[in-house]
């Protein structure tokens, strides 16, 4: 059976050109990371989509792929807890009403 990486490969340009716009047209810091987490997953996915396309025996874009979907979450933890802590000093997570970042 033939490895065919166009279907997974469109689905994963769609997930990250979503992202992309949700990222750019939402002023929500939850929409924001909501978005930019969908782009992460989108690159894990072209990640072992390119590893097994190239390199069908060896399992290096696996590994890359847990090592990053850790440090998203990683991430995602950090910045839920910066968000939290805007909406404490300034009742909005809106990014329009931010024009600093030292409270």
């Amino acid at each position: 059976m033939e490895f065919t990486a166009i279907y997974y490969l469109i689905p994963a340009l769609i997930m990250f050109c979503a992202g992309v716009y949700g990222f750019i047209t939402r002023k929500n810091m939850i929409a924001m990371l909501i978005s930019l987490e969908l782009m992460l997953n989108a690159v894990d996915i072209n990640f072992v989509v390119f590893n097994r396309f190239l390199f069908p025996e060896a399992m290096e874009g696996m590994f890359f792929t847990l090592f990053a979907i850790a440090i998203a979450a990683a991430e995602t933890a950090l910045a839920i807890a910066i968000i939290i802590n805007i909406y404490r000093s300034n009742k909005s997570v809106d990014v329009r009403t931010l024009n600093e970042m030292k409270f």
